[in-house]
This record gives structure tokens, C-alpha cells and sequence, in this order.
């Protein structure tokens, strides 16, 4: 490590001490004054292991994004009884807080993945590997998220039933969207939303007054302000957000806490399930094998067993039953129940570019002392932990990286099919801002990165932007690194591997920057920043060579996994799940998460991934009362 490394990594280490101490003064705040977030009367309600029944109607696997809809909705027939299993615990009071979203990530609710290790992306990390954050939490990754709510492109859905997917187009798909949403945002089009289902979705409490120059510099190159969930895709607006009262709104709160006393459901916490079980005869799913406490226990299914454990660990549970590959099992020596070479195939994340940061001037001195940018020692202090937790408002209440977003074409996007290819994230903050606090950590920058491109402007007003690939041609895998459940598989995404991916993205860097020269930009005289990624010097700064190098560095995954047990037709090699989300050859099994995209959607995947538990707990409840239950 350089000596400007040491230094860097010296001064965040200091640096510590102050936010161990802004979270336990928050802590102590909201215990004191915001009951309607500490009131344990409204938490989900859980069983212990031994509590439990010998047998259930339906087992759920993962009490995550899909999953915890899937149990509300199962339970809502009174004579099915269902189970729900969660590796994690409840959901922690500061969840709820949304500017502290990027602390809960490598925590203890965060199951802490990384890819393998690479020479062609993520080169600013420490070891070349990218932390993939995944909740382990009643909620799931909704937990720990950002809290976008972006649905993604109609075309996206249409393509999924062009695929050999019927029923998964968007005139299909749109009820189910509607069905959770209870959109408090006024002015929409309300032929496009739902209100008064489960899933808050508003507009953050708090905006810093950068973000509104973000969609004036959108008009200045000709993009409207737009629903982005709506009629049209294309443009700016400002983020839609699963928060409810300015909170966050996961789907343990949205779904979960009121279903929770219902007397048919029983949630188990703290559960790891091992395996699914399946009778080899009949190939039959019949219940499954989990952990908890140090011990083992089995449960049966009379019906289906449903895994929701997400893009990472649905493949991962499906190969540890003997459901996969059939060579990399018997690498592994794991018994094959079936030979299904898609499972953890067909990885797909969106990939984006981060530290694209912009040095600006606040308009006035007033604007600057309040905060023109999410400065994180001006915003964050006893007076705002004090706004929060008497006044409910005040910076808190925002989420900085993404106060506002769009969805722009570049050139090789045809802009009059308003099918977009990058996604923008505009964010009033930047890696300089938080002091290495947040981003660095979370993204894994290595002390000499971190202190060569961002030590030197540190805390002074910046806002900064990530273009994000919607599309990636680019397919990665996740496989078992060995038969042991408690192993982490192994990742591999890819990123990259198509050159179309890195071509489309630096033409994405492209827009971020000529946006940076729009009249609205240009009067805060926004100006890159001076220190350019050291590995890409050789590079003239904006040139595309100096884009792919910088995208090779600082590669950001949006936690988007997906696709690892593909829905397509059963003569799909790569097919995992059928269109009822089935699991091939399997009776009595199914998978139902953002794992079964066939293709990534072109936005945000939490909305998607309820959206596919909506439809996919509908599709149970048919063909079950068709056969009389």
C-alpha cells in the first residue's frame, strides 16, 4: 500500500469512533420518540423450531422479496397450512432508516457474497472481487436496499412470452404490479398503478436541492420528466421509493407483520434449509431438511415445496438436492435426482460504472452552510438525528445515490421505440462525501484507489452519476463450491464477456458527461473531477479507452442477480422452471424469485421479483382448487 493509501485508510479507521457514535445516539433517539418504528406489537411474529407441526400444506424457502408475499398470500386460504423458513432473523429498528441503507450491507443480515476474482472488471477492489450483497433477514434484500421502485420496460414482459413464457406479457403481468402497489404519489396515470395494496411506494421525505439541476439538465437535452412505471420509460424523474411515511417498506412490513397472526402461517427464523427433499421414484418433492440452532430438523410438504431463496441461493439449494448439472454433481459427489444442466446457468446483473464525479458551486452561501450536496458531516449530525426522531424529517429520510434517476438511448438504442438501453442513477453524493465511510466500504475499494481518486477532494460539493447497462448480452453462473451448505457458491457474472456490454456503457460515461456541460450544469459550474483513475493515466480523460478502463476498475453491480433457473419451455436446454414456474421434471416443486427471469428487465428487480411471487401465488391457488383443495 502507498503512503497515500496508509494515510486514506488511517483517517476513515479514525473516523469510526463518530459513526458508531451517530448510530447509537440514533438508536437511543428512536427508542425514545418513534414508537410507531420500536413498536414490537407490529413486528413479525415467529415460532421456534420445536413449535412447529410435523407437516405443512406448502413449505416456503427464503422470507425474502418473493417469498414473504408468497406465504401472505398462500395463508390467505384458511384451511392451507403454510411454512415459511428464513435463514435470518427480524428486521433491525434502523432498517427503517433510509440514508443508512449502505451500513447494513456486510453485516450480520447480509450474507456477504463475492465473485470470484477477475482481471477484467471490478480491478478497484480489494482482491479483484465484488461484494454481492444479499439480505439474510426476514425481507430479504428489501431489507437492505436501496428501495427503488422501478418495474421496468413493457417490452421486457412481451419478451418473456415471445420466449415460450404465456401469461408473462405485459398486459398480463400489469394486474399483479397493481395488485401490491399502494402508490401515494400523486398526478400518475392510476390506469398504471394500484392503490391501497400491501407495498407502499412514495417519493423520498427528503431531497437535496442538487437533484433538482439533475432534471432540469435532463430537459436541457431534450428528455421529459416522466412516470417511469407508466406510459413511458424514457426520461428523468424523481425515484420511486418502497417507503411508507418516509420509511423504508420492505416486504417483511408490507407483507408479513399483519399475516403473521394468522393461525395457518408459521414463520420460523434463523433457519438454514440444507435441503429439499424429493423421492427418486416418483421425483416428487415431499418436504425439506433445515437447520436451526446447531440443529436439524425435517419438515414435510402435503402439497409443493416453494423455493424463494433468490438468484444466488435457489440454484445453490436445487444442486445440494441433486438438481442440476449432471457433471458438476458428480464432481461433488452429490446423489443426482435429475439432470437439469440450466440450473445456476444464464446469470445476468446489470453492471454499471461508479466514481463518475462531478465538483460543483453551490448557488449561495446559505445554499452551501445547509447543505447544496449531501455533504455527510454537514447533513448527518445531532440536529438531524434530532429532526428524525422528533420532527420526522430532515436528511435521514433520503437515500443520496439515487434521489432522482432516468432513462436515456444511446446510439445504439433506437430512440423512437422508447426502449432505453442505460439507466442513470443521479446521485446529490459522491464516494469524496461520505469520507470513505459508505461507498468504499461497500463497494470494497482498495485504500490506495480510494485515496488517489477521492482523498484530495474530500467533502467538497460534488455530485456524481452511474450509468447503468440494462441489457447485458454478457452471462455468468453460480455453482457449488462444495457439497457443504454452509460453503458460499461460487459466482462468476461475467461482466463484460459480450463487448457489446462495454461498448453500450462507455457510450453511457458519454451521456454523464455532456450532461455535466448542459446549462443547468454549467451554472453550478460542474467540473469533473481532477484525480482520473491512476491504471487509466494513459488514457486521454474523456476518451472511450479512458471509459472502459475506468469501467474495468470501478465496475458497481446494483444487486441485481437474476436468470439462474430460467423459465422457458421444457426443449430449452437452459430451462429450469415452466411457465407455471414448475421446476422441469419435478412434481411438487417450484421456484419462485427473481431467478426464474429468462431474460433481466430492464430496471430495478425488487417491484419485478413481487411481482413474480404475486402471479406465481395466484398460479398455486388455481391449480390447487382445480384439483379440489
Amino acid at each position: 500500500m502507498s503512503s497515500v493509501g496508509k494515510f486514506s485508510a488511517l483517517r476513515i479507521a479514525l473516523s469510526y469512533g463518530p459513526e458508531m457514535s451517530f448510530l447509537v445516539l440514533l438508536r437511543v433517539l428512536v427508542s425514545l420518540f418513534r414508537r410507531d418504528i420500536v413498536d414490537r406489537e407490529n413486528q413479525v411474529g415467529t415460532l421456534l423450531p420445536r413449535k412447529l407441526s410435523n407437516n405443512y400444506d406448502f413449505v416456503v424457502i427464503g422470507g425474502g422479496s418473493a417469498g414473504s408475499v408468497i406465504a401472505n398470500r398462500l395463508s390467505e386460504i384458511e384451511n392451507w397450512t403454510v411454512l415459511l423458513l428464513e435463514a435470518g432473523g427480524v428486521e433491525p429498528v434502523l432498517s427503517d432508516v433510509p440514508v443508512i441503507f449502505p451500513t447494513l450491507q456486510l453485516s450480520t443480515i447480509d450474507w456477504q457474497f463475492k465473485t470470484e476474482p477477475s482481471a477484467n472488471y471490478c480491478l478497484a477492489m480489494n482482491n479483484e472481487q465484488c461484494n454481492w450483497p444479499r439480505g439474510k433477514v426476514l425481507g430479504g434484500s428489501s431489507v437492505i436496499n436501496a428501495m427503488l421502485y422501478v418495474r421496468g420496460n413493457k417490452r421486457d414482459y412481451d419478451d418473456w412470452k415471445n420466449q415460450g413464457n404465456p401469461g408473462w406479457d405485459y398486459e398480463s403481468v400489469l394486474p399483479y404490479f397493481r395488485k401490491s402497489e399502494d402508490m401515494k404519489i400523486e398526478g400518475l396515470d392510476p390506469f398504471y398503478h394500484g392503490y391501497g395494496g400491501e407495498l407502499t411506494v412514495e417519493k423520498f421525505k427528503f431531497r437535496t436541492p442538487v437533484t433538482d439541476y439533475f432534471l432540469q439538465a435532463g430537459k436541457d437535452m431534450g428528455y421529459e420528466v416522466v412516470d417511469i412505471n407508466g406510459p413511458k420509460q424514457t426520461g428523468f424523474t424523481y425515484s420511486h421509493a418502497t417507503v411508507r411515511d418516509g420509511l423504508r417498506c420492505s416486504t417483511a412490513k408490507a407483507f408479513l407483520r399483519k399475516a403473521s397472526k394468522r393461525k395457518n402461517l408459521h414463520i420460523c427464523k434463523n433457519s438454514v434449509v440444507e435441503k429439499i427433499l424429493v423421492r427418486e421414484d416418483s421425483r416428487t418433492a415431499y418436504g425439506v431438511k433445515f437447520r436451526n440452532g446447531g440443529k436439524e430438523y425435517t419438515v414435510r410438504a402435503n402439497l409443493e415445496v416453494i423455493l424463494s431463496a433468490g438468484a444466488v441461493q435457489s440454484p445453490q439449494l436445487l444442486m445440494l438436492s441433486g438438481i442440476g448439472p449432471i457433471d458438476h454433481l458428480h464432481r461433488l459427489n452429490i446423489s443426482v435426482i435429475q439432470d437439469t444442466p440450466g440450473v445456476g446457468a444464464n446469470l445476468q446483473d446489470h453492471v454499471a460504472i461508479g466514481g463518475i464525479a462531478y465538483l460543483v458551486d453551490p448557488p449561495s452561501k446559505e445554499s452551501e452552510s445547509k447543505g447544496f450536496t449531501y455533504v455527510l458531516p454537514k447533513l448527518i449530525s445531532s440536529k438531524s438525528i434530532r429532526q428524525f426522531a422528533r420532527e420526522k424529517s430532515g436528511p435521514l429520510y433520503t437515500v443520496p445515490v439515487c434521489e432522482a434517476m432516468a432513462f436515456v438511448n444511446t446510439k445504439y438504442a433506437n430512440a423512437s421505440e422508447d426502449y432505453p438501453d442505460i439507466q442513470l442513477f443521479l446521485s446529490s453524493s459522491s464516494d469524496n462525501l461520505d469520507g470513505g465511510m459508505f461507498g468504499k466500504r461497500a463497494c470494497g475499494l482498495t485504500d490506495d484507489f480510494y485515496a488517489n481518486v477521492f482523498e484530495k477532494i474530500l467533502y467538497r460539493d460534488t455530485y456524481s452519476t452511474m450509468p447503468l447497462l440494462l441489457r447485458p448480452n454478457s452471462r455468468g453462473y453460480v455453482k457449488l463450491k462444495s457439497k457443504d451448505p454452509k460453503d458460499h457458491p461460487i459466482i462468476v457474472p461475467n461482466y463484460f464477456d459480450d463487448p457489446r456490454d462495454l461498448d453500450i456503457l462507455v457510450e453511457g460515461a458519454k451521456f454523464v458527461h455532456k450532461m455535466s456541460q448542459t446549462n443547468a450544469m454549467k451554472s453550478i459550474n460542474a467540473r469533473p473531477n481532477p484525480n482520473t483513475i491512476p491504471a487509466c493515466s494513459i488514457f486521454q480523460f474523456p476518451s472511450d479507452d479512458y471509459w472502459r478502463c475506468h469501467a474495468r476498475h470501478y465496475t458497481m453491480t446494483i444487486y441485481h442477480p437474476t436468470g439462474t433457473c430460467k423459465m422457458a419451455p421444457a426443449g430449452d436446454p437452459t430451462a429450469v422452471v415452466d411457465s407455471r414456474l414448475r421446476v422441469h421434471g419435478i412434481r411438487g416443486l417450484r421456484v419462485i424469485d427473481a431467478s426464474i427471469m429468462p431474460t433481466i428487465i430492464s430496471g430495478n428487480t425488487n417491484a419485478p421479483t413481487i411481482m413474480i411471487a404475486e402471479k406465481g401465488a395466484d398460479m398455486i391457488k388455481e391449480d390447487w382448487k382445480n384439483q379440489g383443495h
